[in-house]
C-alpha cells in the first residue's frame, strides 16, 4: 500500500477496513516479507475470535452450509469472517474457483468478510498463508472466523490443527465406517455432519458413522456428535448451531479448549521453523548445484537413498 505507513494499516485493520483488510490478504498470498512485522504487531489482537474449521470432500454441501452458519451467527449480533480455501492453480498457486457467486449475499455487509483462497498444494485444504489470514480477520474484530476447505486428504490434519472445532461435513455417497477410518476423519472431527440428508442412504451413513465411534473416539477421548442437515433446505441447520455452541461450552469447562489454542500455537510454531530452515538451506546458488549434482549422477539403478547420499555429499563438498 503506497504512502501508507505500518502503522495506519494497522489502524484502518483494527476499524475494520474491508478494503485495507483485502489489501493485506493479498500481501499474504504474494509473501510480502513486510507481513512478517505487520502480523507481529496484529497478533495481539487475534485471541479473541473463535474459529472454526469445516471440512470434508467436494460436493458435500460445504459452502451452502457454511453460508447458513454464517446467517445464524449474524442473527445472534455476531461478526464473521471466512476464508474459504479453493484448489490451487498449478501454475499460479492462485484459486481456482475464485469468490463464490453466495458471497454477493454479504457484500455490503460490514460485519461479514469473506475471501477465497488457493490451498497452495496442501491436501488438507489449509496452509499458513490461510491461517494468517485468519489472524487479519481476528484483528479487525470478527467474532467467528470459518475456515472452508477443499476436503480431506489422507492423513492431513492441517484444518484441526488451526481452528478450535473442527466439523466434518460427509454425505450419504461418503462412503463406509473403512473409508472413514482410512481418512483419518475420526481423529479430526469434533463434530460430524450428515448434510443433504434428504438423500437416500443417509441414516445408514449417520449409523456407520455411530458405529465406528464406538471403537474410535477422538484424541480427547470423546465420541463426537453426529448431526443430520440439509443445507439448502436449512433443515437442521439450528440444532447443528447449538450443537457447536454446546462443544465450545463444553471444551472450555473441560479445559480441552485452551489446550487445543496451547497446540495451535506450537504447531504454527513448529511449522514456520521448518518453513525458515528449509528456505534458508534451498537459496537459489544451492538449487542450482543440486541440479547440476542430479545431472552429473548416473541414477539409472541406484536406490532414490544411494542418490541423495550422492547428492548431499557433492552438494556439502
Amino acid at each position: 500500500m503506497v504512502n501508507v505507513s505500518q502503522n495506519d494499516v494497522i489502524d484502518r485493520i483494527l476499524s475494520n477496513n474491508h478494503r485495507t483488510i483485502s489489501k493485506v490478504i493479498t500481501q499474504i498470498e504474494s509473501e510480502n516479507d513486510n507481513n512478517h512485522s505487520l502480523h507481529s504487531k496484529l497478533y495481539p489482537y487475534t485471541k479473541d475470535s473463535l474459529r472454526i474449521g469445516i471440512t470434508g470432500p467436494p460436493g458435500a454441501g460445504k459452502s451452502t452450509l457454511t453460508d447458513k452458519l454464517v446467517d445464524r451467527y449474524l442473527k445472534n449480533n455476531k461478526s464473521v469472517g471466512v476464508v474459504a480455501v479453493d484448489p490451487s492453480s498449478p501454475f499460479t498457486g492462485g484459486a481456482l474457483l475464485g469468490d463464490r457467486v453466495r458471497m454477493n449475499n454479504y457484500l455490503w455487509n460490514e460485519d461479514v468478510f469473506i475471501r477465497s483462497m488457493g490451498s497452495q498444494g496442501n491436501l488438507g485444504g489449509l496452509n499458513r498463508k490461510a491461517q494468517e489470514a485468519g489472524d487479519v480477520l481476528a484483528a479487525s474484530g470478527k467474532d467467528i472466523i470459518i475456515y472452508e476447505t477443499v476436503g480431506v486428504g489422507q492423513g492431513e490434519h492441517e484444518i484441526s490443527n488451526a481452528a478450535d472445532i473442527t466439523l466434518v461435513v460427509l454425505v450419504p455417497e461418503s462412503g463406509d465406517d473403512v473409508q472413514l477410518m482410512k481418512a483419518g476423519l475420526v481423529e479430526i472431527a469434533d463434530i460430524f455432519v450428515v448434510n443433504k440428508s434428504d438423500r437416500d442412504g443417509s441414516e445408514r451413513l449417520a449409523q456407520s458413522i455411530h458405529n465406528v465411534l464406538h471403537v474410535f473416539k477422538n484424541k480427547y477421548d470423546q465420541e463426537p456428535p453426529v448431526y443430520k442437515t440439509t443445507a439448502s433446505a436449512e433443515t437442521g441447520i439450528d440444532d447443528l448451531f447449538q450443537g457447536i455452541d454446546a462443544f465450545i461450552n463444553n471444551s472450555i469447562k473441560e479445559g480441552y479448549f485452551e489446550d487445543k489454542r496451547i497446540a495451535r500455537y506450537r504447531n504454527r510454531v513448529h511449522g514456520l521453523v521448518q518453513e525458515k530452515l528449509t528456505s534458508d538451506f534451498w537459496t537459489q546458488k544451492k538449487i542450482k548445484k543440486l541440479e547440476s549434482i542430479i545431472d552429473e549422477i548416473e541414477v539409472k539403478g541406484s536406490s532414490p537413498y544411494d542418490t541423495v547420499k550422492e547428492i548431499l555429499k557433492k552438494s556439502n563438498g
